[in-house]
């Protein structure tokens, strides 16, 4: 069951400043990949995994596990590198990433990688697919005479809600009052080809969703405190689904990287390693 309260928040600061040395040094090794997002997400990601998804890592297909999709499939080194430390596989393994043969492909890939609930890539997908989940268990729960008690985790960018596919969905969620779904959407304010205020201006984001039937919280997406009080929030409103908006800052604990666009899908050369990680570590 999810505890409210936030006991262990220097152990979650702890498994992030690892998490995101991981990212750096398994995107040097690729050559490749996004190191904004997945930097600035690794906070809420360590915050699900070690404090508020239920998931057994000994029984990774469990039943009654919360579900958890990653939509903007690109930042998926935060994804691998959060599963690796919570125990799902050696750590070591972050060193394939997107080389040939290995499971963690540049985007997530079920057929390499079936602890990953979906595969993505294309943005705009997985919003439709959790509601998908999350319909499908109510109704096998409803054959049963008993109440879906899991969780529906959906996490996007900010840049992927260009994507009209997303409107759609969040049309369907609302009507269907999913109380189990929460959505977090990554307000890093960047896409691959420039700041989204400049691309496609989303504001007034919150009043927008809200208009759609979902229950809106903002949350300090680099912040344990702010981002539990947003999620137990979320747990408590029972009537409609939720969308979390998490400000954050892309390239997070790396000054040289945080909130610049041209970090969205840049990995750090061999040279950026030492002194990144270096940083990471103060913190």
């Amino acid at each position: 069951m999810f505890n409210h309260g936030l006991k262990n928040k220097k152990e979650l600061e702890g498994h992030a400043r690892d998490i995101r040395v991981s990212i750096i040094e398994m995107l040097a090794a690729a050559g490749s990949g996004h190191t904004g997002g997945s930097l600035g997400m690794t906070d809420v990601f360590t915050y699900l995994y070690f404090h508020f998804l239920r998931h057994d890592v000994k029984n990774p297909k469990w039943e009654m596990r919360d579900r958890l999709v990653l939509s903007n499939g690109h930042i998926c080194p935060v994804l691998y590198a959060t599963l690796a430390h919570a125990g799902y596989f050696p750590i070591p393994e972050l060193l394939t990433l997107r080389k040939f043969g290995s499971r963690l492909q540049g985007h997530p890939h079920r057929h390499f990688f079936p602890i990953a609930e979906t595969s993505s890539g294309p943005l705009g997908e997985g919003l439709s697919q959790t509601i998908g989940m999350a319909i499908a268990g109510r109704m096998d729960a409803h054959l049963k005479g008993e109440t879906d008690g899991r969780r529906y985790v959906c996490l996007m960018g900010d840049g992927e809600l260009n994507e009209g596919q997303n409107w759609e969905a969040f049309m369907l969620a609302g009507r269907e009052k999913l109380s189990n779904l929460i959505v977090v959407i990554d307000r890093n304010d960047i896409q691959i080809d420039g700041f989204t205020h400049d691309i496609m201006p989303l504001e007034p984001l919150h009043h927008k969703l809200d208009a759609f039937n979902w229950h809106v919280i903002g949350a300090n997406g680099n912040d344990f405190d702010s981002i539990n009080d947003a999620f137990t929030k979320a747990t408590k409103v029972g009537d409609r689904p939720v969308v979390i908006i998490a400000k954050t800052i892309p390239g997070k604990g790396v000054r040289e990287f945080e909130g610049k666009f041209e970090w969205h899908g840049k990995a750090p050369t061999k040279e950026q390693v030492e002194p990144a990680i270096r940083e990471i570590k103060a913190h």
